[in-house]
């Protein structure tokens, strides 16, 4: 590889997964740490310029560089006393923020594992760390008159109007969008609102954490959603619309309330389980966040949990930087962000042998497994047993090809996180809009 190319730094080394035994209450995880972190949502305060994430429990981390991360603790105390009463539970899920004027609003989902009789209520603040207090809830659902759940609360703004919209739901009647009163944070509408997104009864009705962000650059709002269990097949799928309340159409041109999915390929899958052939294999990445920062650079936060289906897995937490495809749908980088930049590569910084990964959607979303693939200096690519070949469209862009597939791939130096090395990595898809990822894993002169 060209000594020009400029690789990220060594990142810090992840402090080790906890150790639980029954019956035994855990010691704190320290300020670092990122284990335990579930459901987290992503916000740069304009102020300080911090990074923040807020999670279930109601819990926050703060970060200059979203690589390093420093617990701070519970911001909200508790439910407010008409939530409890509807509810009969404590538990504090799933929080979203906005700022409105030099308001910090937090969403917070008021639930137990299972049921619909749940509340979404808005807690404010006069900055990011809080403590926030209760004013009110926005919305309840209830076990015998709502399609839907009340969790999973996610704040997005019309760009034209100026309207305010809370996403949210699980399972049951899936994802829907209510209007907000701007002024007060609360709702503006009575009932559960639209749905924008939703799954098949026999997938379990299975969707969750719905997340919408707007690129100027494509015109397009975009619909984050989780599909499957968080224990064990939870993927993240993705639709757009030019309207912030839809419709939402998959890359396909399939809306996202279809329930014509019997092969579970509805949605534009951007992650599910990994594992490449050195390393630990990670399953569930879901309940993710979007992140478009300051220097025009976008990423994506979600739990995941690694690979055991034998038995209950504690969620880390994974940020990703998000590139976009030259016709607007978004890609992740396959490796945990540690500070990589877009930079020209050359074709000779291309050759070698990589670790390759296809995520095609299967019935249930398991863990997908790398494979070989070898890139040759006469433009030939070697995949198991398929014979292809590779081109460079631009110093940032490769196209694989074989058979009748053309996958057009972004390339990125990255820092790899299973061989603990810097390398280069591509992402991408094929023209039938499935995904593919890879890292380079030796450099040869074939």
């Amino acid at each position: 590889m060209k000594d020009t190319l400029i690789y990220p730094s060594e990142p810090p080394i992840p402090v080790p997964k906890p150790k639980f035994q029954k019956g035994v209450k855990p010691a704190p995880p320290p300020k670092e740490s990122l284990w335990g972190v579930h459901d987290p949502a992503i916000y740069r305060d304009p102020e300080s310029h911090m990074y923040y994430i807020y999670s279930t429990g109601a819990n926050c981390l703060r970060s200059e560089d979203l690589i390093h991360w420093e617990r701070l603790g519970r911001v909200v105390e508790a439910p407010p006393q008409e939530s409890l009463d509807w509810v009969g539970d404590r538990g504090i899920w799933a929080p979203d923020i906005v700022k409105v004027g030099k308001e910090y609003r937090l969403y917070c989902s008021n639930s137990s594992w299972g049921v619909r009789q749940s509340c979404i209520f808005l807690a404010v603040a006069d900055n990011p760390e809080g403590p926030f207090i209760p004013r009110g809830c926005v919305l309840k659902t209830s076990e015998p008159d709502s399609p839907c759940n009340a969790i999973d609360a996610n704040i997005i703004e019309d760009e034209v109007t100026g309207n305010q919209y809370m996403l949210y739901g699980s399972f049951w009647g899936g994802c829907h969008m209510i209007l907000l009163d701007k002024e007060t944070g609360l709702a503006a509408e009575e009932g559960v609102g639209k749905c924008v997104a939703r799954r098949p009864r026999w997938a379990d009705c299975a969707i969750e954490g719905p997340y919408i962000r707007y690129n100027p650059a494509t015109g397009y709002y975009y619909l984050f959603v989780s599909y499957g269990s968080l224990k064990s097949d939870y993927n993240i799928r993705v639709g757009r619309s030019k309207n912030v309340t839809g419709p939402y159409i998959d890359v396909n041109g399939r809306e996202m309330t279809d329930l014509e999915d019997y092969d579970n390929s509805l949605g534009y899958m951007i992650a599910c389980g990994y594992k490449y052939e050195n390393g630990v294999g990670y399953m569930g990445p879901g309940h993710n966040s979007v992140l478009h920062d300051d220097d025009d650079r976008w990423y994506v936060i979600c739990h995941i949990r690694e690979h055991n289906f034998k038995g209950p897995e504690i969620s880390t937490m994974h940020c990703y930087q998000m590139l976009w495809s030259d016709d607007g749908w978004p890609l992740l980088v396959p490796e945990v962000y540690s500070g990589e930049k877009m930079q020209s590569i050359t074709a000779d910084d291309l050759i070698g042998e990589y670790e390759r990964i296809k995520l095609t959607p299967t019935v249930p979303q398991g863990i997908t497994h790398s494979v070989p693939l070898r890139l040759m200096k006469n433009g030939r690519l070697e995949l198991c047993s398929i014979f292809g070949r590779w081109e460079m469209i631009d110093d940032t862009t490769i196209q694989l090809k074989y058979a009748n597939i053309v996958e057009t791939c972004k390339i990125i130096p990255v820092w790899d996180h299973q061989l603990w090395k810097p390398t280069l990595a591509f992402t991408g898809k094929d023209q039938n809009g499935i995904c593919v990822w890879g890292k380079k894993v030796t450099h040869t002169s074939m």
